[in-house]
């Protein structure tokens, strides 16, 4: 059998599991085994299986994973939700759209924490909907900003995505969160400066300013968002200065966490176990996955598959503009039906031979990746992001999708400019790290 039709029966086998409900993980590993009976030399898949899952498992750069998770979920259980809004709002009330950049300066702090995207859009949502509703601003805009700025819990670093892509494609962790920076400012403004531009064009539809307030005023508002933002410039700084390894960032993360639940009041023996459990519960099912994932691209590399894969794309001459649209449509598709973590374990093995073909930096097409799998989290009409707001608001599917269209285009238009100025990724890793 060739491997043109090698391909098509794994795919379809892989999609048939996936439609059944098959959990992704095992659905990994079963398409590498029979991916196994295909190799020449009656190479043991048990063995392949055993040695690969031990390999990819056992790994120091891996240890980061379940510390940032855990610093997230017991940040997730102190003040950080409930003052986010109250501290921010002060500094936001005159420039245009006032509020509404809540949204924005709220996920993207909260993203840094959370690491997801679901969980930013639900706890941000959660806080501003009621508030922004009460005040007088537009729904849809509110609906459309949050359902766009929740996207930045997996762009702005420590992102467990991130964390995924460096792993799976075998390349420094601490230069992909380096390299996350500037494009997370970067979508942060175009968020903000269509914002502000709805305001200017729409002034009936925007209510009146609040009171002035002092700058005393201000920072007493803040006060408690202070901790937990000179926590994540720590754990940012020592990244970049290269005075801790990822893990060892994470772990004094975790310590930090810690610190600022207990000078809160909120470290209770139950809060402690809810953010463990939380904590083993999240990072079994990723590992779990990456370990099927690690498989496959075993089994696939054993069939020649991706090699064949792509000479092909190499022998169809495309552009690397037009290989990466191509890439583009083909990621926000599959984030129809699949979470981010699973569409990069997925396509990994596949495409990274073809981004290397193509002369592509694995660091930036990790930040291209991150962006992708957030346009497909907004994605009309079966985004994962739409869904959690649909839920939130009890507006109807068609109305919080057309909120958040401005969103998803406002992501192609960072993808765009990514990929014509690729040195907005690269310049702060390459700082860093040079040569």
């Amino acid at each position: 059998m060739d491997l043109v039709s090698i391909s098509l029966l794994l795919l379809c086998f892989l999609m048939l599991l996936l439609l059944g409900g098959v959990w992704i993980a095992i659905a990994l590993l079963a398409t590498g085994f029979v991916g196994m009976q295909f190799v020449a030399g009656n190479i043991p898949a048990g063995s392949v299986l055993a040695t690969t899952i031990w390999g990819n498992s056992a790994s120091w750069e891996l240890a980061a994973l379940p510390l940032f998770i855990w610093m997230g979920e017991i940040l997730f259980r102190t003040k950080l939700s409930d003052e986010m809004f109250k501290g921010l709002a002060p500094w936001l009330n005159r420039i245009p759209g006032r509020l509404m950049h809540v949204n924005v300066l709220a996920s993207g702090l909260f993203g840094s924490v959370s690491g997801s995207s679901a969980a930013t859009t639900a706890t941000v949502a959660k806080i501003a909907l009621p508030e922004l509703k009460r005040r007088g601003y537009d729904e849809k805009l509110a609906l459309g900003s949050l359902a766009g700025a929740g996207t930045l819990g997996i762009l702005i670093p420590p992102s467990i995505t991130m964390v995924i892509y460096a792993v799976a494609a075998n390349v420094s962790i601490i230069q992909v969160f380096l390299a996350g920076f500037i494009p997370g400012a970067l979508v942060m403004l175009l968020y903000s400066g269509y914002i502000a531009g709805w305001h200017v064009l729409n002034p009936d539809k925007s209510p009146p300013p609040e009171p002035k307030t002092t700058f005393r005023e201000k920072l007493r508002e803040s006060k408690n968002l202070i901790p937990v933002s000179l926590l994540i410039l720590l754990v940012f700084v020592s990244l970049g200065a290269g005075w801790a390894t990822t893990t060892e960032c994470a772990a004094w993360g975790v310590v930090g966490s810690f610190a600022i639940a207990a000078w809160q009041g909120f470290l209770t023996r139950q809060s402690f176990w809810q953010s463990v459990m939380g904590t083993v519960k999240v990072t079994c099912m990723i590992m779990l996955i990456l370990a099927g994932a690690a498989f496959m691209k075993q089994s696939m590399g054993y069939t020649g598959i991706p090699n064949a894969l792509a000479a092909w794309v190499d022998g169809l001459d495309l552009s690397p503009y037009a290989l990466i649209a191509v890439l583009t449509v083909m990621y926000i598709i599959l984030g129809t039906a699949l979470d981010g973590i699973s569409m990069i374990v997925l396509t990994t093995a596949v495409v990274l031979p073809m981004i290397e073909k193509a002369g592509f930096n694995l660091i930036w097409f990790g930040i291209f990746m991150v962006l992708v799998v957030e346009m497909a989290e907004i994605s009309p009409p079966v985004g994962f992001n739409l869904f959690v707001l649909q839920t939130m608001s009890g507006k109807d599917s068609n109305f919080v999708a057309m909120a958040a269209l401005p969103f998803f285009f406002l992501l192609i238009v960072a993808v765009a400019i990514v990929t014509v100025f690729p040195g907005l990724v690269m310049w702060l890793p390459q700082l860093v790290f040079p040569g």
